[in-house]
């Protein structure tokens, strides 16, 4: 801890002490040691001493005990030649502090009685409240249990902007948090600057002016203190516990503006030991390493316009969304809504336009939590049948937050904006594609509203590693593009994390249950070396997925005893697939396109099928939008493919899964495949050329049809047999 915060907040601690027993002794002559103190209509005593001692302070004479305690705990002042470990002299100058003040106040009450107003809120001329009693504690108390408060901002002094204190305020408040105001900058108090703001203060609007010095700090920490005693069952002199209890239940700071003394160095510091961190617009020296606190203990230098932002991130506190503010119903009733051409208005992606979603964790000062930015039309700007581009870049921070868990949350964009009335979105990464109805217009349904169902969702289910949203929406082309290359990126990363590791390595595979909203019996079965068909979900997708939330759609899967190594088939995975489809499928195949094939729900990224004629299989990609050799479009493929539905011979397959060792195994694999999309051979020709290698056939790209080949059976065949494509000297597959 820094010798310089230490040093000053030793010394403040002796100051405060110094000055709080000259109070007393002057008291306990004019008043004499019966006197009875105590905080106005609690039965709390003096909280803090009540809570960390155990001690009942109720007379004047009760203080001297608690006085020599003070004195124990400080610690002598650091001295310039000497270098230390200063933290827990500090924590203990803190606590002294902390008894010191207390006392101080309570002695306040005796001489000047009506020096605080002791009312809910301020009344007319007046603004310091000081301590609550018990029916603002019980009243108020609760809230700090029941997840209604979270916590509390203890701030000491005042921005010198009006408007500023007034945001600041405005924006804890939109924390749920109170917002507890005590001492002043260069003469100006927080509880002035709103005023000037015409802002409403008191306890109803949680804006709580404590009191006009430093001291009235005692009156936040024993507040706290006091909801561990009634609310969360600590005992009085448990100080562990009463620590503990606030540490991880009361998601309180303070915050400091302009300079800072001795005696709030002080404050601080008694802070500290309940995790309580400081957060300061002033350039002091910080404490960053963890230990008592959560995160960093103090951080200084922070703009005003970050410095609420900065406060909830350094001590930890998880944004709570608990309504989506958007112009259309929104629940899970409307996820497996169709928006059909009838009823649309407008949309992005599926082939009709360029399309691609991707989420990225970012450090945390490069997320603005809750921005949602839309460059491009908006769809308010557009006329029936519009069709735009689309791209959507969610970015998120979090302390807990892990590169492996950016695709899980990718492929919850699905759900998320399914949820909302009259929207459907199908697919994933650059298959995305997103419908919007009319209803959905005329209630006013924009693209910024996308931006606040993800902010608000993403807050929802994964609050406990996303501490920091923002979307970007893009609506221009060339802008659509940009995002559309970096998602490339992205994903080509995520899909080599496999590694060295085959189906044979692992006894646990992983399901997918994500789309059963438009798919009641689908169950994609992930393995190391088979991709989910959407080509969002990895095996190591599905494992982050499951730590993450472990009810949730992707769950392990014992594989057990082997049935078929060529099909791919083992009890294990059949058990789980007949059980998560309702009975609907007793069995799949892993590894073949014509026995017991896998269920598809709408999502995947190509199709699978045989072309009986050349004894082989093709592949069309969902960009691909003319005819094939199949005599069907993938449109027409995919509605045969899709619904949860099994049909030999017709396979929904990632991109990924294309260029597996296990890619239709039980059918010959890769050697099978007679045509393919020209721009699909291009994307994925790096990896296909290495895997015809593998497999003995190194020109094997060169003897797979294209559409300029010809989109007919016939023309595919002639072709394959002036190549000499082995799919012809393979035994049948149908």
């Amino acid at each position: 801890m820094s010798k310089i915060i230490c040093s000053s907040a030793i010394r403040g601690a002796h100051k405060i002490v110094d000055m709080a027993e000259e109070k007393y002794e002057e008291a306990l002559k004019k008043y004499g040691p019966e006197r009875e103190v105590a905080f106005p209509n609690t039965a709390y005593y003096l909280p803090i001493i009540y809570s960390i001692l155990g001690a009942p302070v109720s007379r004047l004479g009760d203080m001297k005990d608690i006085f020599k305690e003070c004195r124990k705990l400080l610690p002598p002042p650091v001295s310039e030649g000497v270098w230390l470990p200063y933290l827990a002299p500090a924590l203990d100058a803190g606590m002294a502090t902390f008894f010191a003040e207390e006392m101080y106040e309570a002695i306040r009450y005796i001489d000047d009685p009506d020096f605080y107003a002791k009312t809910e809120d301020p009344p007319e001329g007046r603004v310091w409240l000081g301590a609550a009693d018990d029916v603002i504690f019980r009243k108020r108390g609760v809230e700090f249990v029941d997840g209604t408060a979270p916590g509390f901002a203890a701030i000491l002094g005042t921005p010198s902007d009006p408007e500023m204190a007034s945001k600041i305020a405005t924006e804890l408040q939109e924390k749920n948090l109170y917002i507890f105001m005590h001492d002043q900058t260069e003469g100006i108090t927080m509880p002035d600057q709103l005023k000037k703001q015409k802002v409403q203060i008191g306890w109803s609007t949680r804006l709580v002016p404590f009191g006009p010095t430093y001291t009235s700090a005692v009156f936040a920490i024993g507040f706290a203190c006091r909801v561990a005693l009634a609310f969360g069952g600590i005992k009085p002199g448990d100080y562990k516990g009463n620590l503990i209890y606030n540490k991880d239940r009361t998601f309180a700071f303070v915050m400091a503006f302009g300079p800072v003394s001795d005696e709030w160095y002080a404050n601080a510091a008694g802070a500290i030991n309940w995790g309580f961190p400081t957060i300061s617009d002033w350039d002091i020296p910080q404490v960053l390493p963890t230990g008592i606190c959560t995160y960093e203990h103090v951080v200084s230098k922070v703009p005003h316009e970050e410095i609420v932002q900065k406060s909830i991130e350094v001590r930890g506190l998880k944004v709570s969304v608990t309504k989506i503010d958007i112009p259309v119903s929104y629940g899970p009733a409307f996820e497996g809504e169709r928006v059909r051409k009838d009823d649309l208005f407008l949309e992005c992606g599926g082939g009709r336009t360029l399309g691609v979603e991707l989420l990225v964790s970012k450090d945390m000062e490069e997320v603005q939590d809750g921005l949602v930015t839309v460059e491009g039309p908006e769809m308010t700007d557009m006329q029936l049948g519009a069709k735009l581009p689309l791209a959507i870049l969610v970015e998120v921070a979090g302390r807990q937050m892990q590169s492996d868990f950016e695709p899980i949350l990718e492929r919850q964009f699905h759900h998320l904006i399914n949820y909302a009335q009259g929207i459907m979105h199908v697919g994933q990464r650059n298959i995305m594609w997103l419908r919007v109805g009319k209803q959905a217009i005329e209630k006013g349904f924009k693209f910024e509203h996308i931006g606040r169902i993800l902010h608000g969702k993403l807050h929802q289910e994964f609050g406990a590693i996303v501490d920091k949203v923002q979307v970007k929406i893009y609506t221009e082309e060339e802008k659509v593009k940009e995002i559309l290359e970096l998602a490339r990126q992205v994903y080509a990363a995520r899909d080599e994390r496999l590694g060295s590791m085959t189906d044979e390595t692992e006894e646990i595979f992983y399901s997918c249950t994500l789309c059963q909203s438009f798919a009641p019996s689908h169950v994609c079965v992930i393995t190391p070396e088979r991709i989910g068909m959407c080509g969002a979900y990895n095996w190591l997708d599905g494992k982050a997925s499951y730590e993450i939330n472990p009810t949730g759609p992707n769950q392990p899967i014992v594989k057990g005893e082997l049935i078929d190594p060529l099909l791919g088939q083992w009890v294990g995975v059949n058990e789980f697939v007949k059980k998560a489809s309702r009975g609907k499928v007793e069995r799949v195949s892993a590894y073949s396109l014509m026995v017991d094939p896998m269920t598809a729900c709408g999502c995947f990224e190509a199709i699978a099928t045989m072309l009986p004629m050349c004894n082989g299989i093709m592949l069309v990609n969902r960009d691909y939008l003319g005819m094939t050799p199949s005599g069907m479009k993938f449109t027409t493929l995919a509605g045969m493919v899709g619904g949860g539905a099994v049909t030999p011979g017709f396979l929904g397959v990632s991109k990924h899964y294309m260029c597996s060792r296990k890619f239709m195994k039980a059918e010959g694999g890769l050697k099978r495949v007679v045509w393919m999309p020209k721009m699909l051979k291009e994307e994925l020709k790096d990896r296909l050329l290495i895997r015809a290698q593998e497999e003995g056939v190194p020109d094997l790209l060169d003897m797979i049809a294209d559409e300029e080949v010809g989109v007919t059976e016939d023309a595919v065949l002639a072709f394959l047999q002036a190549k000499g494509h082995p799919a012809l000297s393979m035994e049948s597959a149908v």
